[in-house]
C-alpha cells in the first residue's frame, strides 16, 4: 500500500514544484498589486507628499467619486468609445475574415499588409491620425474637401473626436478580429461546406447557419478580449486628443491618470481605479460564463 502511494504523492510534488514559481509570480505581479490599489482607496493621501501620511477615508472617496458629474461623464463617454470601437471591429474583422478564409492570388500578401497596424504602438498611432486628422492641412479634411465637402474639425469638437478616436483605434485593432475569424473559419471542416453546397444552401445561409455558429467560441473570446481593451483604453487619447477639447474625450482611465499624477490625490485616484476595475471584472465574469455555457450546448 505504502509503495503505491508513494508515485502518487511524487506526482503531486512535481506537480507543486512546477507550480510554485508561477503562483509566486501572480501573487506578486496580480495579486499584491490589487491589494495596495484596494487599501489606497481608504485613505486620503497624496504620492506627491508621502511625508503628510495618510488619513483614514473609509468609503468617502467612493461616495465623492460616484458623485461626481464629471466622472459619469466620463463613464458615458467610455461607454459610447466601447460601444464604436468593439461594434466596428467585430463586423469589419467577420466580414474581412471570412473572405480571406478563402484562396486567392495575393492573399497572403493583402493579409500581412492588413497586421501592419496592430504591430504600432497607440501613442504613435495616436500621432500619427493626429497629423491625419489635422482641420487644416491634414490628408483626411484634404480628401474631404476634393469631394467638395467643407472642412471637419475631427479633434476640436466632441463628436467628431469621438468618432476619430473610434476609427483610429478600429483601424489598430481590427487585424486582431480578422486574425482570430480568419483561423476559426479555416478551422470548420470542408466537408461541411460540401454538404450544404450539395443540398442547394445559399451562401447567406451557410454564413449565418454554419459558418457564424460553428465559430461563435473563436470569435466571443475575441469580443472578451476587445471589449477588456477598450474599456482601459488610454494612451491612444493622450497621444490623439489630450483629452480635449476640454476634458469631453477622457476616458474613464484617463481620468484615473490625472487624478493620480496631475493633482496627485492618490486616494480618490486608487478608488476610481477599483471602480473600473470591478465594472470590468464584472463585465468579463458575465461574458466568459456565457461562454462556459456556449461550449456547453456544443
Amino acid at each position: 500500500m505504502d509503495t503505491a502511494l508513494k508515485p502518487r504523492s511524487t506526482g503531486r510534488l512535481m506537480i507543486v514544484g512546477f507550480l510554485s514559481p508561477t503562483v509566486l509570480l501572480l501573487l506578486f505581479m496580480v495579486a499584491y498589486p490589487i491589494f495596495s490599489l484596494v487599501h489606497y482607496s481608504f485613505y486620503n493621501f497624496s504620492a506627491l507628499n508621502p511625508d503628510k501620511g495618510m488619513d483614514w477615508a473609509g468609503l468617502s472617496n467612493y461616495e465623492y467619486l460616484l458623485s461626481d458629474s464629471g466622472i459619469w461623464k466620463r463613464f458615458v463617454f467610455t461607454g459610447k468609445f466601447v460601444f464604436l470601437c468593439v461594434t466596428m471591429q467585430m463586423i469589419l474583422g467577420i466580414f474581412v475574415g471570412y473572405r480571406l478564409q478563402k484562396t486567392f492570388r495575393g492573399r497572403d500578401l493583402l493579409f500581412t499588409a492588413l497586421m501592419l497596424p496592430m504591430m504600432l504602438s497607440p501613442v504613435v498611432a495616436g500621432f500619427l491620425w493626429r497629423y491625419m486628422l489635422n482641420s487644416e492641412w491634414g490628408v483626411v479634411n484634404f480628401l474631404v474637401s476634393l469631394f467638395g465637402f467643407a472642412k471637419v474639425d475631427w479633434l476640436g469638437q466632441a463628436g467628431p473626436a469621438l468618432w476619430a478616436a473610434a476609427v483610429v483605434d478600429t483601424w489598430m485593432w481590427t487585424p486582431f478580429i480578422i486574425l482570430l475569424a480568419t483561423a476559426a473559419f479555416r478551422g470548420i471542416p470542408e466537408t461541411i461546406y460540401e454538404a450544404a453546397e450539395v443540398d442547394g444552401a445559399s451562401a447567406a445561409y451557410v454564413f449565418f447557419r454554419i459558418t457564424l455558429p460553428m465559430s461563435a467560441p473563436v470569435l466571443f473570446i475575441a469580443l472578451i478580449l476587445r471589449l477588456i481593451d477598450s474599456f482601459k483604453q488610454y494612451d491612444l487619447f493622450v497621444a490623439l486628443t489630450g483629452g480635449g477639447p476640454g476634458s469631453s474625450t477622457e476616458t474613464v482611465s484617463f481620468a484615473v491618470a490625472k487624478t493620480a499624477f496631475s493633482y496627485f490625490y492618490t486616494g480618490e485616484a486608487s478608488a476610481l481605479a477599483v471602480i473600473l476595475l470591478c465594472i470590468i471584472m464584472g463585465l468579463a465574469m458575465i461574458l466568459v460564463r456565457h461562454l462556459s455555457n456556449m461550449g456547453a450546448r456544443h
